[in-house]
């Protein structure tokens, strides 16, 4: 009767614990990062012989936590990777609507202001059209500084989110370096609750910045990023941080803090929220502003070239029709000279959006690209009188420099936030050429005037008139002094102004120059004005301001749509394997119900088999007190 009543106990207490831990299950139906739980039941051993045997019952031998570490190893990849495109597609979405919806677009305003350039050319002495003009103006130079400003709050705002992103992670590190000493501590005893705990935590950690893990042998698990650098060793963690960018103190660099001081970290080192971010602002943001600045310094410069080329309705040489800030320099700040760098644009058909970095070697300068490395050509001594020439920049060094002193150069970025209109004057308008040309009516060649610029305003404003004859088709001279050599095609210069022509002059024809007057109704330069729309200034002259906008907005849509294709993708097959996971670790109420049922008419048995030892016992004890 004894060993009835002992097997009856030993199966009310572990049916017992089989339904409190079902009952566990179905609680935590919906807890994020729960894994269904089991107990393994084992049979107690018996005593007796074969013929004399009596089992002892069941015990519950083990709670089981239904987990497969692969699975969870895939779940961890695949939130790293799902994080970053996350980030990825979104920050590049918000790009590209920026470039092309037509609110915040340059299209339509560069296409306004050309068109009232037309109007100019149409009607060079209506003070309405040239009114227009500046107004339109003024529109396309608001429109690009506001698009400027707009990717500028998206670098401020990766900022921020970089910030956040790294106090979420160092907090999630230290949760889980806590945890793993409450499991090391448990050894063998450690709850599944706890190894939940943990695991919930790594994968989201894996999310904000990416992570692998190595388990130890006391049950601790180890975290390190995607680029291997450890955030959680045992108990331990190293913090990760931000910290100032040496040329830019107002970015943020992401940072890992060890014994030997803060490393930084670049897109290549972390994945997750945080490598999505950075991989944004490198691949994406960071080029979009340059080539968005080197439009407008293309824009601007040709603008203001041009009209400088032509005289305006008073007669003068044209002034700046747009003004803009120099190219952006900026010291490092480990830098111990007292060197300083001063940029201008020297060639626009040459000019890169790229950033570069100047460095001091204790002998010379040299140049590479900031995001590459790669060394760029470079001529000049980086005096006034003889700059260094580079990717269509002049530099000028001002004091002196120590060894390994570096300078960020960065020729175009932010290059729209000072573009402005800079005359006010309707007037100012450089309308007309600044010659006009009178061919001999004796002239037997071919050759015409096709156009005519001012080349020099100062040496310009003191010229009265000239005349060029020609003694044959490759020698000139101009009011008598010469001869000149002469090629078809080449300008013909002097005193502030150039001449082309076309065709092919003869010997004795001659050219008589006059400066146009004012209030002059002539056309030619507001005509070479509009031209520029198709003009080709950048890229050696292959790409115009127009063709390249429409570039870079192809490009922006190009990489957000690949981004929001690839973020479907990896959220496929983070789908599947979170499936994968579900059908072993996730809970199903109909199978917990169905062990809920089972497990309670066992425990009644097993009460039932108590209350019939009870009996019997009792009837034993009646009988013995008769």
């Amino acid at each position: 009767m004894a060993d009835l009543l002992a097997t009856g106990s030993s199966a009310l207490l572990a049916f017992q614990r089989a339904l409190a831990t079902t009952s566990h299950n179905v609680a935590n139906v919906n807890t994020p990062g729960y894994s269904r739980q089991r107990v393994d039941l084992a049979t107690r051993p018996g005593s007796g012989t074969s013929q004399t045997y009596v089992g002892a019952g069941v015990y519950a031998q083990n709670l089981e936590r239904l987990a497969d570490g692969l699975v969870f190893a895939r779940q961890v990849d695949s939130s790293g990777e799902l994080g970053r495109l996350k980030q990825l597609s979104a920050m590049s979405d918000r790009v590209d609507a920026l470039f092309s919806d037509s609110a915040t677009s340059l299209t339509r305003p560069l296409s306004e202001f050309f068109t009232a350039m037309d109007g100019v050319a149409s009607e060079p002495t209506s003070r309405t059209a040239r009114s227009q003009l500046l107004s339109a103006a003024t529109r396309l130079a608001d429109r690009w500084q506001t698009l400027d400003g707009r990717l500028a709050q998206l670098d401020h705002e990766t900022d921020q989110r970089i910030a956040g992103a790294v106090a979420d992670v160092n907090r999630l590190a230290t949760e889980i370096a806590n945890l793993n000493r409450d499991i090391a501590a448990a050894g063998s005893n450690a709850s599944p609750d706890l190894l939940d705990a943990r695991a919930l935590r790594v994968d989201q950690l894996s999310g904000l910045v990416g992570a692998t893990t190595v388990a130890q042998d006391d049950g601790a698990l180890n975290v390190f990023t995607a680029g291997g650098q450890a955030l959680v060793l045992g108990q331990r963690t190293q913090t990760l941080s931000t910290i100032a960018d040496p040329y830019r103190p107002d970015r943020l660099q992401l940072a890992l803090a060890t014994p030997a001081g803060a490393v930084t970290l670049g897109a290549g080192s972390v994945s997750g929220e945080l490598g999505g971010l950075l991989e944004f602002r490198g691949s994406l943001l960071d080029p979009a502003r340059a080539e968005l600045g080197r439009l407008a310094i293309a824009f601007a410069g040709s603008l203001n070239a041009q009209q400088a080329a032509g005289v305006d309705y008073n007669g003068d040489a044209g002034a700046a029709l747009f003004a803009l800030a120099a190219p952006r320099t900026a010291a490092h700040a480990g830098n111990d000279g007292s060197a300083t760098l001063a940029a201008a644009v020297a060639d626009l058909g040459a000019l890169q959006g790229t950033d570069l970095v100047l460095r001091f070697d204790g002998s010379a300068w040299n140049a590479t690209r900031a995001d590459s490395g790669e060394t760029v050509a470079m001529t000049g001594t980086g005096s006034a009188a003889d700059p260094f020439l580079v990717d269509g920049l002049s530099l000028v060094v001002g004091g002196a420099a120590a060894s390994g002193d570096r300078f960020l150069v960065s020729p175009t970025t932010g290059a729209p936030a000072g573009l402005r209109v800079a005359v006010s004057d309707p007037l100012a308008i450089a309308a007309a050429a600044p010659l006009q040309v009178a061919a001999d009516s004796g002239n037997i060649g071919s050759a015409r005037a096709a156009g005519t610029a001012i080349t020099d305003t100062t040496a310009f404003a003191s010229f009265a008139g000239a005349t060029i004859e020609f003694l044959d088709s490759t020698s000139y001279t101009i009011d008598g002094a010469g001869p000149f050599a002469y090629a078809p095609g080449t300008p013909i210069a002097a005193g502030g102004w150039s001449l082309t022509l076309e065709g092919t002059p003869a010997a004795g024809d001659s050219f008589t120059l006059a400066r146009t007057p004012p209030r002059s109704s002539d056309n030619a330069n507001a005509r070479a004005l509009a031209a520029l729309d198709a003009k080709g200034v950048l890229d050696g002259g292959l790409t115009s301001v127009a063709t390249g906008l429409s570039q870079l907005t192809a490009q922006a849509g190009g990489q957000a749509h690949h981004a929001d294709l690839s973020l479907q993708a990896q959220q496929t097959i983070h789908d599947q394997i979170g499936a994968e996971r579900d059908s072993l670790s996730g809970v199903n109420l109909d199978e917990e119900a169905a062990d809920m049922l089972r497990f309670q008419q066992a425990y009644q048995a097993a009460a039932q088999v108590m209350a019939t030892a009870d009996t019997l016992f009792q009837t034993l004890l009646a009988a013995v007190r008769r």
